[in-house]
């Protein structure tokens, strides 16, 4: 077969491939492009805001962080062109494949010799070259975890505790005790018991299971803390910050509020950061949000805030009109795990919530999370692709499935480009 003719075809080969991922023979239509602009607004604000304080970081920690950042936004751009691609089905298949991959990325981690600067097993490093294990994780458990609640939704034993709630727990439980102890990652584990608890309410996990699943998370928590000194310190710092201004554990918190003070209603200006000259730590990571505010002030503050609702706004409504559990799944585990991320970072660098070292999504510099933060939205504009108008929901009643059509409510949010079997093609 001839190129040209090679090429024919694997455009419709590919299209039946990613039809065959969806059980309810969904018809492809035109992708959300809303969320991809609001994903590069993000991500070129972070840009942005590295280039402007790359004389500072490169005076006081050296190298080229927006070359490098650059390189992490092309291979993201890779990561989100592939996994746009690959049929939901294939990555179903290789699923315990991929976890096994986060798994040995982790077992690598904790052997990997640590640095002064970074102290805890979370990275993987290759000379100049890191990867912080817990993104490979995050990916793969959101694979998993989506296919084994979309079986136990389509038997409807989600509400069984021999077959849900035990294997979930023990799950958790051996995670919890690598990610929260081991690594010393309390933050990321969050995050992960966001993205499990949320994608359990939404496939009809009774409350009691929840609550169940609740209690051991703050039982854990307590452990967590109470066990590690600084942990400890944080909380106390977080209770009463100006106390603790001094300390090791205060002293980012109190500068990282220091420069969300400084900007003021509109901020000093794109170019007159102090903060980022050697007094708030991590000003290109954790801590770029309150350079962000110390540069744009309150006003930009909202219109950052406005793109992640933007965001967040956009995966919601693909939830909503996912063709089937399995993606829908998917798509509120991103939701769950993007917007917990964005939400402990920028409480932690407004005082609101105990500071963790935890990057914000798309903005923040650092290879790895933009990475599988590009994979993760390819894999909802895929999704995207095959939204309808007429959605299946699973409700009470132990996660038997009764269906419920709400084609009304969604004539009244239309989308332009779903899918609306009664028009028999695009809206």
């Amino acid at each position: 077969m001839s190129v040209s003719a090679q090429r024919r075809t694997s455009g419709p080969a590919v299209a039946r491939q990613a039809r065959q991922s969806f059980g309810n023979g969904s018809r492809a239509h035109r992708p959300d492009y809303w969320l991809v602009v609001a994903a590069l607004l993000l991500v070129s604000v972070g840009l942005v805001i590295i280039y402007s304080i790359s004389p500072a970081l490169k005076e006081f920690r050296g190298g080229n962080f927006v070359t490098r950042q650059i390189m992490a936004i092309g291979l993201s751009m890779i990561a989100f062109a592939v996994t746009s691609r690959i049929p939901l089905a294939l990555l179903r298949q290789f699923r315990w494949t991929l976890l096994g991959i986060a798994a040995l990325g982790t077992l690598l981690a904790l052997v990997t010799p640590v640095v002064p600067e970074y102290p805890q097993h979370r990275w993987i490093r290759f000379g100049a070259l890191s990867l912080q294990s817990v993104e490979i994780l995050k990916f793969a458990l959101l694979i998993v975890v989506s296919s084994f609640l979309a079986e136990r939704v389509r038997d409807g034993s989600i509400n069984d505790f021999q077959k849900t709630f035990k294997p979930l727990g023990i799950g958790l439980g051996v995670v919890g005790l690598v990610i929260a102890f081991v690594q010393s990652d309390l933050g990321s584990m969050g995050v992960l018991v966001a993205m499990l608890g949320v994608m359990l309410f939404m496939a009809g996990m009774k409350p009691r299971y929840l609550l169940m699943i609740l209690g051991i998370v703050a039982i854990g928590t307590i452990m967590a803390i109470s066990s590690t000194q600084y942990r400890r310190e944080r909380l106390a710092t977080y209770m009463n910050p100006e106390q603790n201004c001094q300390t090791h554990e205060g002293y980012q918190a109190c500068q990282a509020l220091i420069a969300v003070g400084s900007g003021g209603l509109i901020g000093l200006g794109l170019g007159n950061s102090v903060q980022a000259y050697g007094y708030l730590p991590e000003a290109q990571n954790d801590s770029i949000f309150a350079v962000y505010a110390e540069k744009f002030g309150f006003v930009g503050s909202m219109v950052l805030f406005g793109l992640f609702v933007a965001l967040f706004a956009r995966l919601r409504l693909i939830v909503e009109r996912a063709p089937d559990t399995f993606s829908q799944l998917i798509v509120v585990g991103i939701l769950a795990w993007l917007s917990t991320q964005a939400i402990i970072n920028m409480g932690a660098m407004m005082g609101l919530l105990p500071l963790k070292g935890i990057t914000l999504p798309l903005v923040s510099y650092g290879g790895t999370s933009v990475l599988f933060v590009g994979a993760a939205l390819g894999l909802v504009y895929q999704i995207s692709r095959y939204t309808s108008f007429t959605s299946v929901r699973q409700t009470g009643g132990g996660g038997q499935g009764q269906g419920r059509n709400n084609e009304s409510n969604y004539d009244r949010r239309r989308v332009r480009g779903a899918y609306h079997p009664n028009l028999g093609g695009r809206a």
